[in-house]
């Protein structure tokens, strides 16, 4: 309990002028609780406009009425204008009050202290009335945190009288907070197919890494033209996707149907080879990649004739996210280069998933 002033008799400045420095706080039961009007006015934009109001009758003493909270409350907010100091005790019983007081008599202090510890202080049970307070005190953080708690725990919520209350009584509230339930998860569902895409993106410039690897230097079991593949090479860093490729390639070399154009895995892997084309900035004679300069030849005339043009936008989306994925992917290199120092997959081992071959990587 905040200590209160020393009355104007029992002050050394008492004399003539006790009625010039001294006010009385009047709270709703009646009681009333001397203070500095120096101090207050100090304090208080709005106390001290509340103190230099006229009076009725000149000998009348200084009154200020706080009302609507408790008496207790009241000396604890004029406490903390003479000290700035409020104890967690008497934040965990007044909290509220104090909000509601330090917002009306502009005292951000104090308003900025009561909003972190009703943060700190939010359950279920009375997160609904604490909402409709920091919507009335124009607390943002408090507002925000209130939201997050309704929407993560609304139909725990639901089930609380503060919540039943609200709906009977506010329901432009209420439609706020269910706008902001909507509109979260709106905003996670857009998250998580972002996500997706980024995911997609960093698995094709990789397949693009490994595509190079594997026509260059070769791996196990597919290597290029005038190099036999080597079965003592040391274990790949991407060993799922180098693997996978491989089967894809040794797939597209033997298979019957993609003359006809029937085979989807083999569209699938013309596909890759289109797109390390359209990154590719190797000169055509060094390129060991199969029919890089074959789509390089080609991507030109479209771009000349202008055909399938929703295509080909579509394409230079997709051959630019691929590249940004790559520069990314070449940031982070030193904390992958940390990860892959754990034990990985031998190129030598078999791989149960033989039909990884990036079947979800371009479609």
């Amino acid at each position: 309990m905040c200590q209160r002033p020393a009355s104007p008799t029992e002050s050394d400045n008492g004399s003539k002028d006790s009625n010039e420095t001294y006010v009385q706080i009047v709270t709703s039961g009646g009681r009333r609780i001397p203070a500095h009007a120096n101090i207050l006015a100090s304090a208080s934009t709005v106390l001290e406009s509340l103190i230099d109001r006229p009076r009725k009758h000149r000998s009348s003493e200084k009154t200020i009425q706080i009302l609507g909270v408790p008496c207790d409350a009241v000396e604890v907010f004029v406490g903390f204008l003479y000290s700035s100091k409020c104890t967690e005790e008497q934040m965990e019983k007044y909290g509220i009050h104090l909000l509601a007081l330090s917002h009306v008599y502009l005292v951000p202090q104090l308003k900025s202290r009561c909003t972190k510890a009703l943060i700190e202080r939010l359950t279920i049970e009375n997160v609904t009335d604490v909402l409709q307070l920091a919507k009335l005190c124009d607390a943002p953080d408090l507002y925000l945190k209130c939201m997050k708690l309704v929407s993560k725990s609304f139909k725990a919520v639901e089930e609380t009288e503060g919540w039943k209350f609200l709906q009977n009584n506010d329901p432009f509230l209420e439609l706020e907070i269910l706008q902001f339930i909507d509109e979260a998860e709106t905003r996670k569902k857009s998250c998580v197919k972002h996500m997706k895409e980024q995911s997609l993106y960093f698995q094709l410039s990789e397949a693009m890494e490994c595509l190079e690897h594997i026509c260059t230097d070769g791996c196990i079991s597919v290597g290029p033209c005038d190099k036999e593949p080597s079965k003592n090479k040391a274990p790949c860093s991407k060993f799922s996707t180098c693997q996978g490729l491989q089967h894809s390639i040794q797939h597209f070399g033997s298979c019957k149907k993609r003359a006809k154009g029937g085979c989807v895995r083999c569209k699938r892997m013309w596909q890759l080879f289109k797109l390390h084309a359209s990154i590719c900035e190797a000169p055509e004679s060094t390129c060991k990649v199969p029919l890089c300069s074959r789509f390089k030849a080609k991507g030109g005339e479209e771009m000349k004739n202008k055909k399938e043009k929703k295509e080909m936008v579509r394409w230079e989306l997709l051959v630019k996210k691929v590249v940004l994925a790559k520069a990314t992917s070449s940031i982070l290199l030193p904390k992958r280069k940390r990860m892959e120092e754990e034990p990985t997959q031998s190129c030598g081992q078999t791989n149960d998933n033989h039909d990884y071959d990036i079947r979800n990587l371009v479609c």
